[in-house]
C-alpha cells in the first residue's frame, strides 16, 4: 500500500432523496471497474450527537433502515501537492446500484446510558444489469422478433441500453424462446452473456452514467492518454495460456454429412475440440463454424500496473492508454510502442484517520492506498465477459396444430413451407403465450416412415423448445371417436376430415372372439365390411333421416 491523499465524494439516493457524503467522512472503499460492469463497497462516519449539544443530526438513518433501491454515485479524485496551481485533475466517476447495507452504533463511552455520537455505515453496490436481471428468471416467447426487442422487453426502468450492433441484434426472428426458470438456473444476465459468447459480442459498461451498449467489436477511436510513469510502481507483463488445440465441427445429418477442421498455427497435431451438430441448415453449420473459428484467435500478451498513487487525470475500462517515452517510460520496453486498452482498474483505500473525535467533513483524506490496472492490446480479439451459467434447453409446454385446410369443423393436416430455409412444417399454436405460432419440423416424429399419419388440425401435443427451435415432442390426446370400451380390448385407426367423413379400421372382441371391421362414411353414405368367425360381410347403404 502507498499513502495518497485523495477527495472521494459519495451521493447515496435512497427513496428518491440524494445524501452527499463529505470525502471527511468517508473510511474505506473498494472498488471493482472492468468493461461490463462494476462492484464496491464504501464505508464512511456519520455523527449523532445528543439534541442538546446543537450540532448537526444524522439525517440519514431514517432512509437507510428502508428497502428502497439505492443508487451510489460515487467520484475520486486525486490530490496532488506537486501539481500546477492551474492545472485541473480528472475524477474517477461510477454510478451503481446499492446491493446491501450496514450499520454499525457507536457510543461514546461502554456504558449502557452514554449517548450515542457516530454511526458508521457500509454500502455495497453492483451495476445494475448484475444486479437485477441476476434476480430476473422470465419464461417467455417471441415470434418474428428481434434480440434487441427482447431485451428492451426487459430492460425495465432502472436499466439503459444503447446498441451498435444491428447486423446480428436487428434480424427478425421466427422464434426466441427465453426458458429461464429459476431452477434451471441461469438468470437473465447469464442468458445474455451466453448470447453475446456465443456471437462474439462485446458488452460495455459507462461507469460515469451506469448505461451499457452492446456492440459487434470493442471501440478502438479516440485519443490515447499517455501515462506518467511517476504515478506507477511496477509493471508486469502476462502471457496467457496459448490455445494448442484445433477444431472439429461435425454436422451429423445422415444425407450429406459434414466435417469440417479448423486449425492455426500454433496448435498440435492431434488435440482438437469436436463440436457435434445435426441440423440440414447450411448457415446454422456455417455460423458455428465462423464461432468456433474465432474461438481459435490466439490471445496477446498484457500488462498489469500496480501504481503508488492515483492518477491526476482518472480513466476508467475502455480508456486507451500509451506508455511514452515522453512521460518517463523507457523506450526499450516491451510495451513502449504500443496502444493499450484499460481493460480493468482495483481500487481501495484505508483512512488513516481513525479518531472518531477528529473533524468530519473535510474536502479531502489521507488514505492507505491501493491500485492496479490491467491493459490489452488495442487489436487484442478476446471478448472478456463475467463467469456465467448457460441456459439449459429444451423446456416443454403444451400446443394445438395449426390447419387453415377446409373448413373450422374439418379434422385435416397442412404443410407449411418456410420462406427462408424451404423445409416442410407444422404450425403450433402455443395458447400460454397468446396463442403465438411456432414452426416445428414436418417429419413421422415417433414413427416409422412408410407410417404417414400427419398430425390433424387442434390435437394437443408437447412442443419441445429451444432457443431458437421448436419441434413436437409427442402426442397427447385421442382424437374424438377413437377410444373404445375397455371390454372391447379394442384398437382402432381413424383415418378422415371428421367422424362422419372418413375411414376407420377396428379390431375388437366380441364373446372373447376377434372382429376386424373396416367402416367408411360419408355424412349419410356409409360401407362396412365386417370380419368375424365364420361370417363375412359387406354392406353399403344410405343412412334414412
Amino acid at each position: 500500500m502507498h499513502e495518497d491523499r485523495l477527495a472521494v465524494w459519495l451521493t447515496l439516493t435512497l427513496g428518491g432523496e440524494a445524501h452527499v457524503i463529505a470525502p471527511g467522512n468517508i473510511r474505506a472503499f473498494d472498488l471493482e471497474l472492468h468493461g461490463w460492469g462494476v462492484e464496491g463497497r464504501v464505508e464512511f462516519i456519520l455523527a449523532d450527537p445528543p439534541p442538546a449539544s446543537g450540532a448537526k443530526k444524522d439525517t440519514l438513518l431514517p432512509a437507510f433502515l428502508r428497502s428502497d433501491l439505492g443508487e451510489v454515485s460515487l467520484e475520486l479524485r486525486a490530490v496532488h501537492t506537486d501539481t500546477r496551481p492551474a492545472q485541473r485533475t480528472t475524477p474517477l466517476k461510477l454510478v451503481a446500484l446499492v446491493s446491501s447495507k450496514e450499520l454499525v452504533e457507536l457510543s461514546a463511552e461502554p456504558a449502557r446510558s452514554s449517548p450515542l455520537l457516530h454511526r458508521r455505515y457500509t454500502v455495497r453496490f453492483i451495476d445494475a444489469a448484475r444486479l437485477l436481471w441476476r434476480q430476473h428468471h422470465p419464461c417467455a416467447l417471441y415470434t418474428q422478433k428481434t434480440f434487441k426487442d427482447v431485451l428492451e422487453d426487459h430492460k425495465g426502468d432502472q436499466l439503459h441500453l444503447s446498441y451498435d450492433w444491428d447486423a446480428v441484434l436487428g434480424v427478425t426472428h421466427p422464434l426466441l424462446f427465453l426458458g429461464l426458470e429459476r431452477e434451471a438456473g441461469a438468470s437473465f444476465h447469464d442468458f445474455l452473456l451466453w448470447y453475446l459468447d456465443r456471437h462474439h459480442g462485446v458488452l460495455t459498461y459507462d461507469a460515469p452514467t451506469g448505461g451499457y451498449t452492446l456492440r459487434g467489436a470493442k471501440p478502438a477511436s479516440g485519443k490515447p492518454m499517455e501515462l506518467e510513469s511517476s504515478d506507477v510502481a511496477s509493471v508486469e507483463v502476462l502471457l496467457p495460456e496459448v490455445l494448442r488445440h484445433g477444431a472439429t465441427v461435425i454436422n451429423a445429418v445422415a444425407e450429406r454429412p459434414q466435417r469440417q477442421s479448423l486449425t492455426h498455427a500454433r496448435a498440435v497435431t492431434g488435440l482438437r475440440q469436436d463440436v457435434l451438430l445435426c441440423t440440414p441448415l447450411a448457415d446454422v453449420v456455417q455460423a458455428r463454424v465462423d464461432q468456433e473459428q474465432l474461438r481459435l484467435k490466439p490471445r496477446g500478451w498484457m500488462l498489469d500496473l500496480t501504481w503508488r498513487r492515483m492518477p491526476a487525470d482518472a480513466f476508467a475500462p475502455g480508456a486507451l492508454v500509451k506508455l511514452s517515452a515522453a512521460k518517463g517510460w523507457n523506450p526499450a520496453s516491451v510495451a513502449a510502442r504500443d496502444t493499450f486498452r484499460v481493460r480493468s482498474l482495483r481500487l481501495s483505500g484505508r483512512s488513516l484517520e481513525q479518531d472518531l473525535d477528529a473533524p468530519l467533513d473535510g474536502a479531502d483524506g489521507r488514505f492507505a492506498f491501493e491500485m492496479s490496472t490491467r491493459l490489452e492490446h488495442l487489436d487484442e480479439p478476446h471478448v472478456d465477459l463475467p463467469a456465467y451459467t448457460p441456459p439449459r434447453y429444451p423446456r416443454h409446454v403444451e400446443g394445438v396444430l395449426v390447419s387453415e385446410v377446409g373448413e373450422k369443423k374439418h379434422e385435416t393436416w397442412q404443410v407449411y413451407t418456410e420462406e427462408k430455409t424451404a423445409m416442410d412444417c407444422y404450425h403450433v399454436k402455443l395458447p400460454v403465450w397468446d396463442d403465438q405460432v411456432v414452426s416445428a419440423p414436418f417429419n413421422p416424429n415417433l414413427q416409422p416412415g412408410h407410417f404417414y399419419f400427419p398430425a390433424y388440425k387442434d390435437e394437443r401435443v408437447l412442443v419441445a423448445l429451444d432457443f431458437q427451435k421448436a419441434w413436437v415432442k409427442r402426442f397427447l390426446d385421442w382424437r374424438a371417436g377413437a377410444r373404445l370400451p375397455q371390454e372391447s380390448q379394442g384398437v382402432q385407426l381413424l383415418m378422415g376430415k371428421t367422424p362422419t367423413s372418413g375411414a376407420a379400421l377396428q379390431q375388437s372382441y366380441e364373446d372373447d372372439k376377434p372382429v376386424l371391421v373396416l367402416r367408411r362414411s360419408h355424412e349419410k353414405d356409409t360401407g362396412v365390411i365386417r370380419l368375424r368367425e365364420g361370417a363375412l360381410r359387406i354392406q353399403v347403404k344410405e343412412e334414412q333421416g
